[in-house]
């Protein structure tokens, strides 16, 4: 009887620990934070000016990479933590886009944006940050 009533025992914490160490959750992210950046790069994107284009394509990138690290998303790099993320995304080829074209910006010396591509990416980027919670 001794030996029943300590093996339940031990299931029991055993049950406990794995509840609270084994099962992964999901770190929340600090809306406001990112809202704020977020509406720092939308502004900062002035319509006249190519290179405030280039400018937010690149931070947009860099703050969705960031969401992705504090969400724990697998992957050294941002592109690794991108796959892990494709089910999250409602439209993932559009980020996956929008990440194409930063990294052209990013290492290409004639690349050319239009206001239009500029918009599509960061509106890329915003419902991405929105499928991760960030905003």
């Amino acid at each position: 009887m001794l030996f029943i009533l300590i093996a339940i025992l031990l299931a029991a914490i055993v049950g406990v620990i794995f509840l609270v160490f084994g099962t992964k959750r999901v770190p929340q992210l600090d809306r406001e934070v990112y809202q704020t950046r977020w509406l720092e790069i939308e502004h900062a994107v002035d319509a006249s000016d190519s290179s405030s284009w280039q400018l937010s394509v690149i931070r947009a990138d860099k703050l969705l990479d960031k969401a992705l690290i504090e969400r724990r998303l697998r992957g050294k790099t941002m592109g690794e933590r991108m796959k892990s993320a494709q089910t999250i995304w409602k439209h993932a080829d559009h980020v996956w886009s929008a990440h194409k074209l930063r990294n052209q910006v990013a290492h290409e010396t004639d690349v050319h944006l239009t206001r239009d591509m500029t918009m599509r990416a960061l509106s890329a980027y915003k419902q991405g940050l929105k499928d991760l919670g960030a905003i």
